[in-house]
Order: C-alpha cells, then sequence, then structure tokens
C-alpha cells in the first residue's frame, strides 16, 4: 500500500467516526467496516513505524469517548477528529511530497525562491485550520512573484499584451518569459501551467473556508512551476 492510499484509508476512518457522531448512520451499520479499515490502517501505520493517532478500535468506544459529554457538538466532534488525524495525515503526504526523481526539486540557486519554497512545506505541514491554509497561499503567491522576479528581462522578455508588469505582476511575467523561452502552439500546455498555478494561489489566500487538499494542491502547482522553470533556464542541467 502508498502512503497515499493510506491517506485514503485513513480519511474514511475519520469520515466514518464522523458520521456516527453526527445523525449519520447507525454505529451497527458501520462497525464492520470500520473495524476492518482500522486494522488496515493500524498494520500500515506500524510498518512505517508511526505511531496509529486513533486509539478507537471500533465505533462503540469511539461512541464512549464523544458520548461522555465534553463533545456535545457536532462540530466539537469533527474539530476533535480533524485535530486527532491531521497531524499524521500531513505526515505521510510530506513522505512524498515534492519528491520527484533525479535532481528535480534540487535546491534552484535563486535564494529568495528556495527559501520560500522550502517555508510553504513547513507552514502545509503545520497548518492547522483555514487561516493556516490561506496564508500557504499568500506563499504560494509569494514564491511565484520571487521566481518571476528571478527570471523576467522587460527587454528580453515582451509581455503578450504590450502591458508592462508590476513588480508582483508573476503571471505576466512569467507568460512572457514562457513565450519566448517555450514558443509556439506545442507549448501551450506548460504555459497554462504556469497561468493556472498563479490563479490557484491567489484564490487560495482569499478563500475563508481552504482545507488542506486545496494548500497541498496549491504548493505543488507553486513547486511544479518552480520546478519547470529551472528546467528552461538550465539550472537543472547535469
Amino acid at each position: 500500500m502508498t502512503d497515499e492510499e493510506l491517506v485514503i484509508v485513513m480519511e474514511k476512518q475519520s469520515a466514518m467516526m464522523v458520521a456516527v457522531a453526527t445523525g449519520g448512520p447507525r454505529i451497527d451499520q458501520l462497525n464492520f467496516e470500520y473495524k476492518q479499515t482500522y486494522g488496515l490502517a493500524a498494520t500500515e501505520l506500524g510498518r512505517r513505524g508511526i505511531k496509529n493517532p486513533n486509539p478507537y478500535a471500533d465505533l462503540w468506544e469511539w461512541y464512549g469517548r464523544w458520548g461522555s459529554g465534553d463533545l456535545p457538538s457536532w462540530q466539537s466532534r469533527r474539530q476533535f477528529l480533524a485535530e486527532m488525524f491531521n497531524p499524521t495525515i500531513v505526515q505521510l503526504r510530506n513522505r512524498t511530497i515534492g519528491q520527484p526523481p533525479n535532481n528535480v526539486g534540487e535546491p534552484t540557486g535563486w535564494p529568495k525562491v528556495d527559501r520560500t519554497v522550502g517555508e510553504i512545506r513547513k507552514r502545509l505541514a503545520e497548518a492547522r485550520n483555514e487561516e493556516h491554509f490561506q496564508a500557504v497561499g499568500l506563499l504560494c503567491r509569494e514564491t511565484l512573484i520571487s521566481l518571476s522576479q528571478a527570471v523576467y528581462d522587460k527587454v528580453k522578455y515582451p509581455t503578450v499584451d504590450g502591458v508592462q508588469p508590476s513588480e508582483t505582476d508573476a503571471k505576466r511575467m512569467l507568460e512572457a518569459y514562457l513565450t519566448v523561452e517555450l514558443p509556439g502552439a506545442t507549448n501551450e500546455v506548460a504555459r497554462r501551467h504556469a497561468r493556472a498555478s498563479v490563479d490557484l494561489a491567489v484564490e487560495l489566500q482569499h478563500r475563508r473556508t481552504a482545507t488542506f487538499r486545496q494548500a497541498a494542491l496549491c504548493v505543488e502547482a507553486t513547486t511544479s512551476v518552480v520546478n519547470v522553470v529551472a528546467i528552461i533556464s538550465g539550472r537543472r542541467d547535469p
């Protein structure tokens, strides 16, 4: 089982715990499946040397916890489970996130870019709520601004629409850079990827309901653009 598959198992386990504690199916309807899922997760976590964050081997044990009175609301139970599961899920995702083959993912040599790439991964691992996930989006945008400033030359890379970009207009600067370095219709996908990544980062920082998955996608999109530009610029050459 891969780390990502284990994350899916743990998220399913968490979803069943949420369901029975917030007016969903009865425990007897889900308990058999839950215990199978629990056993699988426990085994896979043990193989990785990771402590199982969930002490409730069946849903009746979980009922004893949330029914004791100190988790009176549905929201308090959801929050309790999120705080219990999320650190381990983040740990599993970080085992593989951003580890492409060979030298892709190594420092680019652009100090500010490398510094912020390291910071967004650190912030993602530590993020626990919507405000934290929004902050990840802001840092992703700052990373792309630093990247665009590192490669953009207004003489060599005229903008597509003729508008002179501001110092923080990462989208326009990267588009100009990619249009020259990756010209033609055959490279449109790469150019579109960079534009979409900037849009994703900007959207996330304003999303009041930002989630871990959205933040993780934003981090992956941002670091992907960094790697694309590093490759194009020759910084990944052997």
